[in-house]
């Protein structure tokens, strides 16, 4: 029956907005549906024999909310029994709006979760908000609005642009940074911190952003010495800040790396950025002509085992000692000479060994990496012997060599006679031990500098007393929450010194005035830790359950930006390190694999002599190379999306034109993950993709149309040519299973794994009617290839797999499975076809003719000569080639065939 159908009309998208920064969503809205229109199968039980802009809308619609809920009722069933796989993407921060770039991660991250699901695995696969940070905060000022509901209003509209891309979080799991419930928990560590010894707040020189008015960490300077964010010049500045003594942990994280899989190079990017751990810090005791001061002073010593020997200890001149309110400054002042290395008044007691030596101000700007204070050890440095001689200072021998050049300690207290190896660790233990330092560490690492002078950021919970000094807010008195604050400007100083009431305190310890601390955390502290919350969100009395983090650790698949290979990485190892010395975890290293997506790059056209961006539309493309319309050059590149770029691509505009299910496909399929997509160049592969949707559809019906042929299916009607090509289908089956299973599992390789999807199915496509009606071949290979793509494109495989289920007469099992596509097992290879044959069959070529074949014994199959002897030995190689002259026989490595060159 001829059923009239009416064009679906894509309306505007949902424009609406709820509040600042909310965005209409990016699901198509559905203006107009003729009363006759055909529907989908899974609404009337009628197929529609052709895939349409209509049915694939209509399908994405009607299963959108169905697998949203059938992974909601997953992922309550937890079981313990369970197998457990912990997907995790880089939460992103809620600027409101959906890029690509997001598109493409969470994608990853959804079709690893479904495919997982299906192995049988319980899949964490969460998401939360990375909700503090300067955008915010200067949103607010630019805007006159409060920065919490600014960011609560983005998150409500990234939270449905999520939904609308069919992504299947555990949203039961959702965290938010800047939540009281989640950044107590934050406060709560850097108490443990704190008690431990590893927070701690000195006056340093330290890197200022001119244009946001606060802090950067080393980490956040660009090569070119400008800021990460804002991308101005970096300024040199001496501010009272609290750091993180993540130098204490670098040896160990270093030698962790080895312990995990490759991380596509960040592995070497992180070991790069620690720097070899040869050396360590001593804690000296600063006097003035032997007076003692408050000052102590960490110093660097290359070669720790040889510290008894330490002549003097130097600083730059750049020092805060020299700069800051250090009571030893003006000393410092007194004997600093430009250009010169300065003996002074101020001596430096070693509180391990007990010794006291000079301290001496370096003529040179810079020491190796980003030392400021260095141990002189002549006994082992020509450089520091120099020095020493040239102040006359007195030089202790440390080492001693015996004939064959071993290496002992003498004049080195309890440590004389051990070798340089034995002292090295025994020093470094015994230092550690004590807290006075000891610490492996490189010369190019600093401790990790948390203080910025902003409001919108986890306040630090600390109280600052006249008595007592910094001291850390009780426990059962967090979270210290931000007060609200009806305007600020966010430049200079801490927006919460103005926050009188809540600045001025009691002291926890002596119940005197004290005030709080104003400077806030870095956003970094916040996102160190999130992947612990996840597992235990909604914990009241601790920031999460030791058993539940240990279930769920190491998270088995950690995806996100290469931008974060160093800083967030290095950090979140650091605090799961951390995690476990203080018995909260069983884990000392957070991710097992790590997936670098790469980014999807849009072109760009900049004028050759300004470098201004331009629109497209203001260039002339007529000639080979583009120019802007009335003249000038343009320079084409690509570059990483954006707006001021004018190379920006909105999702919700692909996902109107193409639909949800081609979008996933395309964002795997475009490349490797870790490799960038140029988008303009690939943008051929979208409509490509759609095809391949509706050979899908098409196989599908032709199965759906042969069952209704009339005779009942029967493999038995099959004749030898049928049953070869059903043969074919079977191994094209299951070498495909093999191989995306592979993909999905060991690289990530998305791309490959749906090129030989595809592969498959040609194989189908090219089916004759018979094998199709006839064969269990055909119906198990589509109902394998429709379960592959399900991770990928998940309302169109459950469309399928609903058409397929309703098969008049299957043949096998699989059909007749109860629940929809994602609640299938994933395909397995059949036993038999990871047998070895006994006997494998050889195709013969004769110049490259092919004249029969030849059957050989598996185990002599790849010996040339064996199988050259069996096959002249057979009626075959008789006929052909007994009384030839055989050149070269070519033995194919790959594949059963053999080919004879001879003379004709």
């Amino acid at each position: 029956m001829q059923v009239s159908v009416r064009r679906l009309a894509l309306c505007p998208l949902a424009a609406s907005r709820s509040g600042h920064g909310s965005y209409g969503l990016l699901r198509p809205v559905v203006c107009l549906w003729s009363p006759r229109t055909r529907s989908l199968f899974s609404e009337t039980g009628v197929w529609e024999t052709t895939y349409k802009t209509e049915t694939r809308l209509r399908l994405e619609e009607w299963w959108q909310p169905r697998i949203v809920a059938q992974c909601r009722n997953d992922a309550l069933e937890e079981s313990s029994k369970k197998k457990k796989f912990y997907v995790l993407s880089m939460f992103p921060y809620p600027s409101g709006r959906l890029h690509m770039g997001h598109v493409r991660v969470y994608t990853i991250s959804d079709t690893i979760a479904h495919f997982q699901r299906m192995r049988g695995h319980q899949v964490l696969n969460p998401m939360g908000w990375d909700a503090f940070g300067l955008p915010a905060e200067n949103a607010a000022i630019e805007r006159g609005l409060d920065p919490e509901e600014w960011t609560k209003s983005n998150i409500q509209s990234m939270r449905e642009q999520l939904d609308s891309l069919g992504l299947c979080f555990n949203w039961d799991r959702e965290v938010t940074t800047c939540l009281p419930d989640y950044y107590r928990w934050t406060q709560y560590l850097f108490v443990k911190l704190f008690e431990a010894g590893l927070a701690y707040q000195k006056e340093a020189v330290v890197n200022w952003d001119p244009v946001d008015q606060t802090v950067l960490a080393d980490e956040q300077v660009d090569e070119n010495g400008c800021s990460w964010r804002s991308g101005a010049l970096v300024e040199q500045k001496l501010l009272t800040q609290w750091f993180i003594k993540t130098t204490n942990y670098a040896k160990r994280l270093l030698d962790s790396l080895e312990d995990l899989p490759e991380w596509y190079g960040v592995k070497a990017m992180q070991a790069h950025w620690i720097g070899e751990c040869t050396g360590c810090y001593f804690d000296f005791k600063l006097k003035v002509n032997g007076e003692e001061t408050a000052e102590t002073l960490p110093a660097y010593c290359s070669s720790p085992e040889t510290v008894f020997g330490a002549a003097y200890v130097a600083i730059l001149p750049s020092h805060r000692l020299l700069h800051g309110r250090s009571s030893v400054r003006s000393a410092l002042e007194k004997a600093f000479q430009p250009g010169k290395d300065c003996l002074t008044e101020v001596t430096a007691k070693n509180i391990f060994t007990g010794h006291e030596v000079p301290l001496v101000l370096s003529r040179q700007e810079a020491f190796d990496g980003h030392l400021e204070s260095v141990i002189g050890v002549p006994d082992c440095s020509e450089e520091d012997l120099s020095l020493a001689t040239a102040l006359n200072l007195r030089c202790t021998t440390v080492l001693t060599s015996d004939d064959d050049g071993k290496q002992t300690l003498i004049n080195s207290g309890e440590f004389s006679g051990l070798t340089r190896e034995q002292a090295r660790d025994a020093i470094t233990q015994k230092a550690s031990e004590q807290k006075l330092g000891g610490h492996f560490t490189s010369s190019k690492l600093r401790d990790w500098l948390i203080s910025r002078q902003r409001y919108w950021g986890t306040p630090i919970p600390v109280v600052h007393c006249g008595s007592c000094g910094p001291v850390a807010v009780p426990e059962e008195e967090l979270p210290v929450t931000l007060p609200k604050m009806p305007s600020f400007i966010g430049k200079g100083a801490s927006p919460l010194e103005a926050a009188h009431d809540w600045v001025n305190c009691r002291c926890p310890k002596c119940k005197g005035p004290a005030r709080r601390e104003t400077d806030t955390m870095d956003t970094f502290v916040d996102s160190a830790w999130y992947y612990l919350r996840y597992t235990d969100p909604h914990n009241p009395d601790r920031p999460f359950e030791r058993l539940l983090a240990d279930r769920w650790l190491p998270v088995d698949v950690y995806i996100g930006g290469k931008e974060h290979a160093v800083m967030h990485l290095y950090y979140a190892r650091f605090l799961c390190h951390f995690c476990k010395d203080q018995g909260l975890v069983a884990h000392r290293e957070p991710f097992w694999k790590l997936l670098v997506q790469g980014l999807i790059k849009g072109q760009t056209f900049k004028l050759a002599d300004s470098g201004q961006y331009l629109k497209r539309e203001e260039i002339d493309f007529t000639d080979k190379e583009p120019v802007v319309h009335g003249g000038g050059r343009v320079e084409v590149s690509w570059e990483k999306m954006s707006k001021s770029k004018h190379n920006g691509l909105d999702p919700q505009e692909v996902v109107q034109q193409y639909g949800v299910g081609t979008v996933r496909l395309y964002t795997l399929y475009a490349a490797p993950p870790e490799q960038d997509i140029l988008w303009n160049v690939k943008t051929d592969a979208l409509p490509g993709v759609l095809r391949w949707q509706c050979r899908l559809w098409n196989l599908v019906t032709k199965l759906r149309g042969a069952r209704q042929l009339g005779d009942v299916p029967s493999p038995s009607l099959l004749k030898k040519k049928e049953l070869a090509e059903t043969k074919k289908i079977w191994e094209n089956k299951n070498y495909t299973i093999q191989e995306v299973t592979s993909y999905f599992t060991e690289d990530f390789l998305f791309n490959a794994a749906i090129s030989r999807l595809m592969g498959l199915t040609n194989t189908l496509t090219s089916a004759t009617v018979k094998v199709v009606q006839h064969s269990e071949e055909f119906e198990e290979a589509l109902a394998a290839l429709v379960l592959m793509i399900a991770p990928m494109t998940p309302h169109l495989a459950s469309e399928l797999w609903a058409g397929l289920c309703q098969v008049k007469n299957p043949l096998g099992g699989l059909l007749q499975q109860e629940g929809n596509v994602l609640q299938q097992s994933w395909p397995t290879v059949d036993p038999e076809y990871l047998q070895v044959p006994d006997f494998v069959q050889l195709s013969v070529l004769i110049n490259n003719k092919a004249c029969g074949t030849v059957t050989v014994p598996q185990q002599v199959s790849k010996d040339c000569e064996r199988v050259q002897q069996l096959i002249m030995e057979s009626p075959l190689g008789q006929k052909h080639l007994g009384n030839r002259s055989i050149k070269r026989a070519i033995l194919s490595p790959r594949t059963a065939l053999i080919n004879f060159l001879i003379d004709e």
